[in-house]
């Protein structure tokens, strides 16, 4: 269909999803599924603090069992840099593999994906990173197979064509996006949560929140200008009727699931909202994040001077789901006009609740009682900002186009000034 401009738009949406198998206990499948997908020598990127308390060891028991030969890799960053990601793909490359285990948060799965792209396709990270940031080199071809298996309620990324690689000399984080970087399979056990912290898992769990009303919300595929070729076209398309259940379902589940899950020792609540993260992996995976995300990187990436309480280890950063969430508020009043009915339903799927029709504060309201529930900080001046640091936000937002190329509403920097500054 054209528009007034006689600009061709998209007619084609894509619809791809790991395959996943879930339940307790289901991490013991490891090995039998990794020789399913021929692999015989694996790379296994775990969580140091994983690798640490045992949580694995079914998952590791298995794989060698089913005979699989195991390079273990436990040298992984929480938000990981370009060193850390460098080191795990010079330990890749020096192991030979013929496929790839990762085992841990987001931070595991994502440093697993990018050794594995390096391993199989050489070049440098920076080589893949999106544009403006990056290169963004497209993968010649397949990746060699990686089994994704999160120990946290959250991220989404064994669901995901994405890797997030944090960038502090300039002050953003950026990712790597293709469709080869998606996991050939994903085993998701809660009882590989029991011993998540709750500040990890609140923030885990906001992120999946956001992920799903983001998507929700992104901009109709329709309204996008039609490719060139089937090769151009992006894996963020914008919303569509199958990314729409997913995400729908997906927010209904953190509405119910999130603020038990935080409180620890709840293995239904853990399950649902690792349930809930694949979903959101999926409706994301099609649709698309912008406006929160956007804002997020520059969030996490100028900031690096504390410890976040309720964090193994010592490292400083801020985590990815908190970095996210503390201008979804402000982000959703902004795209509000842009589709009112479906921000309200979106608030409806949040809370259980049925809302007053065209009320713009509904999402916003729902999200910061969330927060506010799960102990999350809630403004940006909670994580170290002011209004001294608008400037650099903005113009590490503006640099993340993949994302706003989706949003409802498209933002300028006027814009984005006005939500990080409504966020303050």
């Amino acid at each position: 269909m054209d528009t007034a401009d006689s600009t061709p738009r998209e007619s084609i949406f894509t619809i791809e999803a790991t395959p996943v198998k879930f339940g307790p206990g289901a991490g013991t499948d490891a090995g039998w599924e990794l020789t399913r997908l021929g692999v015989r020598r694996a790379f296994v990127v775990i969580d140091p603090y994983v690798q640490a308390a045992g949580i694995a060891q079914g998952v590791l028991d298995s794989l060698r069992a089913a005979g699989v030969d195991t390079v273990l890799y436990d040298d992984v960053d929480t938000e990981p840099d370009l060193s850390a990601l460098n080191r795990a793909v010079q330990a890749a490359r020096a192991a030979d593999p013929d496929g790839f285990v990762a085992i841990g948060g987001g931070s595991a799965i994502d440093t697993a994906k990018v050794a594995n792209l390096l391993t199989t396709h050489g070049g440098e990270i920076m080589d893949w990173v999106n544009p403006p940031v990056g290169g963004g080199r497209l993968p010649p071809g397949p990746l060699r197979p990686l089994l994704a298996i999160p120990t946290t309620s959250g991220s989404g990324s064994e669901a995901t064509t994405v890797a997030i690689v944090d960038l502090p000399e300039l002050g953003i984080k950026s990712g790597i996006s293709h469709r080869t970087l998606r996991p050939a399979q994903a085993i998701v056990d809660p009882e590989l949560t029991r011993t998540a912290p709750a500040a990890v898992t609140a923030a885990a769990g906001l992120d999946v929140v956001c992920h799903a009303a983001e998507s929700f919300l992104s901009r109709p595929y329709t309204t996008r200008p039609r490719p060139e070729s089937p090769a151009f076209r992006p894996p963020y398309q914008g919303s569509n009727p199958v990314a729409d259940v997913w995400s729908a379902e997906a927010l209904r589940s953190g509405g119910r699931y999130l603020r038990r899950a935080v409180q620890g020792g709840d293995l239904e609540a853990r399950g649902a909202m690792m349930l809930a993260a694949t979903m959101a992996g999926v409706g994301f995976g099609s649709a698309g994040v912008h406006i929160p995300h956007a804002c997020a990187y520059p969030i996490a990436g100028l900031r690096h001077h504390a410890h976040p309480d309720g964090y193994p280890g010592t490292k400083a950063f801020i985590p990815h789901g908190f970095s996210v969430i503390v201008t979804a508020p402000a982000a959703f009043r902004y795209t509000f006009d842009a589709d009112p009915a479906k921000h309200v339903r979106a608030a409806e799927l949040l809370t259980g609740q049925p809302q007053e029709p065209d009320d713009r504060d509904a999402l916003p309201r729902a999200l910061t009682h969330l927060m506010q529930d799960v102990g999350a900080p809630t403004r940006l001046r909670d994580l170290g900002y002011s209004a001294t640091d608008l400037p650099a936000l903005v113009d590490g937002a503006l640099k993340q186009q993949r994302l706003l190329a989706v949003a409802p509403r498209t933002p300028d920097r006027a814009a984005l000034e006005g939500i990080l500054r409504a966020s303050l």
